[in-house]
C-alpha cells in the first residue's frame, strides 16, 4: 500500500463523514479511480474546497493542477492533456466554466472530440448574494449547442459518483456535469438498485395524470410537488432527466403517451435548457400531449438567500405543485 493511497483511506474516510449525502462527490470519486486509472488527472482555479476536488487533490498531489483565476488557460490545458491520452476532470463554478470559458470549450474540447470531463459547480442561483454574475442560468443551452457534448445534471451526489465511473471506464468524448452547492438532500441511497447511467432516464415515480421531467436539484423538489399532489388526487409521474444530451427520447415519448401532459422543471432559462430539448422530441415525433416548460423564464435572475430565490422563482415543491396544477386546469 502506497504512503498516497493510505492517505487517500483517511481522507476518504473523513470526507463520507462530512459530505457523503451530499453532491460533491467528485474528488473522492476520482480518488477512488485513480489507482486503476492513471490517466484520470483533476484541475480547478482555487476553489478545489467548494467543488469538492479537494480529496483527489490531497490523496494525489502529482495529479492536480491548480490554475488559479485563469478559467479560460485551465480548460485549453486540460484539452492538451487529453490529446496525450489523459482523462482530466475540470472543476469549477459553471458560471466561470459553462459561460465564461464557454468558447474555449467550444473550440479546445468539443471540436476536437476530446475525453475532457467539465464539471460546473454552484449552479443556477445556488450563489445567492454573490449576484447574477455568479448564477448560472445558461449554461445547458450553451454546452448543449455544442456539436460532439455530452450534457449532465445529476440530481445528487450518488448519481454524480455513478455517472464519473462510467465516464471514465466506458463513455467517450466531451462531458459537461452540472451539479449544485453539494449542501441538497440527496435524491439516491448509496447502493440502492436503481442505477444512473448515462443517456437513460430513471422513472423515480409513476403516475397517470401528468409527467414531471426534471433534472438537478430540482428532482428533489420535483418529487415532493407530486406527493402534495397526490393528495389532491392528482398522480404524477416524475422523471429523473440527468442527461440532457443524449437525451432519452424513448421516456420522454412514453410519458407523453400515458399521462398526456408533460411539465418540464429546471434551475435553468427555459430557452435551450431541458425543457426546449424536452419540447423537440415531442414536436417531432408527433405525440399529441399538453406541454409546458416551468423554470426561469427569460429573465436576469434576482439577488438574494437560496431558499427565497427557489421560492420566488416557483422552484421549490410548494411552487412546483401550484405550477402543475394551474398548468392542467387550464
Amino acid at each position: 500500500m502506497t504512503e498516497q493511497t493510505t492517505f487517500h483511506k483517511d481522507t476518504w474516510e473523513l470526507y463520507k463523514s462530512l459530505e457523503m449525502s451530499k453532491q460533491l462527490t467528485s474528488g473522492p470519486t476520482l480518488a477512488e479511480l485513480a489507482d486503476d486509472h492513471p490517466e484520470v488527472v483533476a484541475m480547478s482555479s482555487d476553489l478545489s474546497k467548494p467543488t469538492g476536488l479537494w480529496p483527489f487533490a490531497k490523496a494525489y498531489p502529482d495529479r492536480f493542477f491548480n490554475f488559479g483565476l485563469a478559467e479560460k488557460n485551465m480548460v485549453t490545458a486540460a484539452a492538451g492533456l487529453a490529446s496525450t491520452g489523459k482523462v482530466p476532470f475540470v472543476s469549477t463554478y459553471a458560471s466561470f466554466l459553462g459561460v465564461l470559458a464557454a468558447e474555449n470549450i467550444r473550440t479546445a474540447v468539443a471540436y476536437p472530440n476530446l475525453n475532457v470531463r467539465l464539471i460546473g459547480t454552484h449552479t443556477g442561483i445556488a450563489m445567492g448574494f454573490y449576484g447574477t454574475s455568479h448564477h448560472a442560468t445558461e449554461d445547458i443551452s450553451i454546452t448543449r449547442a455544442m456539436a460532439n457534448m455530452t450534457v449532465i445534471s445529476p440530481a445528487d451526489g450518488v448519481a454524480l459518483s455513478e455517472m464519473i465511473k462510467e465516464s471514465v471506464e466506458s463513455y467517450e468524448g466531451p462531458i459537461y456535469f452540472r451539479v449544485s452547492r453539494g449542501r441538497e438532500e440527496p435524491v439516491y441511497e448509496k447502493g440502492e438498485r436503481v442505477q444512473n447511467r448515462i443517456g437513460k432516464a430513471n422513472i423515480l415515480r409513476d403516475g397517470s395524470d401528468l409527467t414531471i421531467i426534471a433534472c438537478g436539484i430540482e428532482v428533489l423538489q420535483a418529487l415532493r410537488a407530486a406527493d402534495q399532489l397526490s393528495e389532491k388526487g392528482i398522480e404524477a409521474r416524475v422523471i429523473d432527466m440527468h442527461t440532457i444530451k443524449p437525451m432519452d427520447e424513448q421516456a420522454v415519448l412514453e410519458a407523453a403517451q400515458d399521462t398526456g401532459a408533460v411539465l418540464t422543471v429546471e434551475e435553468h432559462n427555459i430557452m435551450g435548457g431541458l425543457g426546449s430539448a424536452v419540447s423537440e422530441v415531442l414536436m417531432e415525433s408527433g405525440v399529441p400531449c399538453k406541454f409546458k416548460r416551468h423554470g426561469f423564464y427569460d429573465e436576469n435572475s434576482l439577488i438574494g438567500k437560496p431558499y427565497y430565490l427557489y421560492k420566488h422563482y416557483k422552484l421549490d415543491a410548494d411552487g412546483i405543485a401550484s405550477v402543475a396544477q394551474e398548468f392542467l386546469n387550464k
